[in-house]
């Protein structure tokens, strides 16, 4: 028969008298872990073992990650992940329960003397230390034995064997936690351990760990003399497929449409956006192909009709603006309102799926757009994505200046405006959502939040959708139009700025994404032997240091502030305590990257390949999409192309440049 050996907990709540070793059939066996199993999830009992049986630290055990389900951008109307505080769990009696419960049985190795002896010692974790245990005490978990017919336990000494010749990391993921540990021997790389959502999956190594951070990283290198030398962007996904979306474009603007001041024949538009889907892929992937395009269209009306006043050499600012805002609100009206009426005359459920797909998801969306000429960068932000600029201060730091506001319920100034557009509608804003469902304020799609009650109901007779919310009244209640910034570049100051989908500004505040782009600058124009001879197209680099330990930026104190932005929620949830100076890292050439490493741990090497192991579903409580873009400012070369940089760019061949 198969042995097993259980805990001091199961011994004592099974009342078995005898010691070290129990022999079931696999009937008792099953029997047994479930008992095993309710005695763990019963909060008295376990809180009472752990005050007078088992003192386990976070160096020894692995923590509970508590869910952070309410950043999700979906209807909250959708069952909620538990929420519970951060708490240890034992993993010998997680694990073990589980498996035998599915009638697979993992042993642990080693004596029941020196096990026990594991669990009574605490360590108190090391400054910065992740939730993540790193204990070399940690019990070792071994899949040789899995649906194993042995009549016995192996040898220890077979089992040293087996340790000496593979061990592995592993994490244990459950819906409102994971654990790390190890695993001994090849298999099982992942496996389900039982109906209640368990897994078990082999953690990355940090090699593997870097080929995922880098999989999708691009940067270009513009030598337009325009005052854009480079931009770099990087994308992780945490749904499957990813709903975020990006999309770039350098325009050049013949002098019939606006002509230089400087006298040469033509200018430069630049364009980048960030867009941030939810509920699904498809609006985002609408975005991508053609808002810009779309913008485009509108400024160069602006811009042409100028030309008509000799009073003008440029548009005004607020046409600039509402051109933007034009070409944002023509495109939702595009989405949601000329697709039902393509299907009606259709009358064609093809039709429909095709056509109505980008209205019933949602997407937010933050494009920034640079005139050459003019040396202004204008953000226009839909939603909660966020542009943040980086200027070198008096003191030689680098400042932070948000260029957008988080647009969502939780916004007090936007949770105004609803109340003021809806009156007499008390819960158009509740729990920070819209109708209690959606978070952002302003969003491409969603048109449940736009199509009136009739429409709902015409299109769910007819083709397919949901029952309107009991709440709607007075449609719509989300709108596209963005709020649009404008900012005067100062090339010479060093300006660039970041721009992100929610998911980074979840891990970083607006100062450790400046500060971390200042230390990358730094380390790059200082080279990899710290010789000032940088990497291949970094020219533009000047002689930028900081001599002081910690990120090169100005501390402005607490991050959430009146302008709406939000503190990191995944700081917390991942119970992240160290200093700055033990917490990041530089190792990657491109900047986005950069962020994106330090954003999931930096230099907690567990942390960052325990947070990439993590597949979806279950990597959606711990992380959302990610998509981060850096836009440097200077005067690089003068070739007049865009080219790939190839030695920050995952693909020397399929990337395209964006000209």
């Amino acid at each position: 028969m198969p042995v097993l050996r259980i805990s001091r907990l199961a011994r004592e709540r099974l009342n078995f008298r005898t010691t070290h070793q129990y022999y079931f059939t696999t009937d008792q066996m099953r029997r047994a872990a479930v008992q095993v199993l309710r005695t763990a999830r019963r909060a008295p009992i376990c809180k009472h073992l752990r005050r007078h049986i088992f003192p386990i630290s976070s160096s020894s055990y692995a923590v509970g990650l508590r869910s952070a389900s309410s950043t999700s951008k979906r209807d909250s109307s959708a069952a909620p992940s538990p929420a519970s505080s951060m708490y240890f769990r034992n993993f010998s009696l997680a694990l073990v329960s589980t498996l035998v419960a599915s009638g697979a049985w993992y042993a642990y190795r080693g004596s029941p003397a020196s096990h026990t002896e594991g669990l009574g010692k605490s360590t108190s974790p090391e400054s910065g230390a992740s939730p993540i245990a790193t204990s070399q005490q940690t019990p070792t978990v071994s899949s040789a034995s899995v649906y194993s017919n042995s009549p016995s336990a192996p040898s220890s000494s077979t089992v040293a064997e087996e340790a000496a010749r593979s061990t592995r990391r592993a994490l244990v993921v459950e819906q409102d936690q994971f654990y790390t540990g190890s695993i001994v021997g090849d298999q099982p790389l992942s496996k389900d351990t039982d109906d209640s959502g368990r897994k078990v999956l082999e953690m990355l190594t940090p090699e593997q760990a870097t080929q995922i951070l880098r999989r999708n990283e691009e940067s270009y290198i513009v030598g337009r003399c325009q005052g854009v030398v480079r931009y770099d962007v990087v994308q992780i996904p945490s749904n499957d497929p990813i709903e975020d979306d990006h999309a770039e474009k350098i325009v050049e603007v013949p002098h019939n449409v606006t002509a230089a001041q400087d006298g040469t024949s033509s200018s430069d538009w630049m364009f980048w956006g960030v867009f941030d889907g939810h509920s699904g892929w498809t609006t985002s992937a609408k975005l991508r192909q053609v808002l810009i395009s779309f913008v485009a269209r509108e400024l160069n009306a602006t811009y042409k009709s100028a030309l008509t006043d000799p009073a003008l050499t440029l548009p005004t600012p607020d046409s600039i603006d509402s051109a933007i805002k034009k070409g944002f609100l023509r495109l939702d009206h595009e989405i949601i309102h000329e697709s039902v009426e393509k299907v009606m005359k259709a009358n064609s459920k093809r039709v429909a799926a095709e056509l109505l797909a980008p209205a019933l998801s949602g997407s937010c969306a933050l494009l920034s757009f640079y005139d050459s000429r003019s040396k202004l960068l204008r953000v226009a932000c839909t939603g909660d994505s966020r542009a943040v600029l980086g200027r070198r201060g008096a003191s030689g730091k680098w400042v932070a200046t948000p260029l957008s506001v988080d647009q969502t319920g939780g916004n007090v100034e936007e949770a105004a405006r609803l109340r003021k557009e809806h009156p007499g509608e008390d819960y158009v804003v509740r729990n920070g959502r819209i109708l209690g469902g959606l978070e952002p304020s302003r969003a491409f799609g969603d048109s449940f939040y736009k199509w009136s009650r009739e429409i709902q109901d015409r299109i769910k007779m007819s083709y397919f959708g949901r029952t309107p919310s009991q709440l709607l009244r007075s449609p719509p209640y989300v709108t596209a139009e963005p709020v649009v910034t404008t900012t005067k570049v100062e090339p010479e100051k060093g300006d660039f700025v970041v721009m992100a989908t929610d998911g980074l500004w979840e891990m970083l505040t607006n100062e450790e994404a400046i500060g971390l782009v200042g230390q990358w600058l730094e380390s790059q124009a200082e080279g990899p032997n710290g010789n000032g001879n940088g990497s291949k197209g970094n020219s533009w680099l000047k002689s930028w240091f900081s001599t002081e330990k910690g990120l090169p930026v100005e501390k402005r104190g607490d991050e959430v502030d009146k302008n709406g932005q939000r503190t990191p929620v995944r700081v917390s949830q991942w119970g992240i305590t160290a200093h700055e100076n033990d917490r990041f890292v530089v190792e990657d050439k491109n900047a986005a990257t950069h962020l994106v490493r330090n954003a999931m741990g930096g230099r907690d090497r567990d942390m960052v390949c325990a947070l990439l192991t993590l597949v979806s579903p279950y990597s959606r409580r711990y992380r959302d999409d990610l998509t981060v873009e850096v836009i440097f400012f200077g005067e690089g070369g003068s070739s007049g192309n865009v080219v790939v940089n190839e030695d920050a760019s995952a693909s020397k061949t399929d990337v395209k440049a964006k000209l």
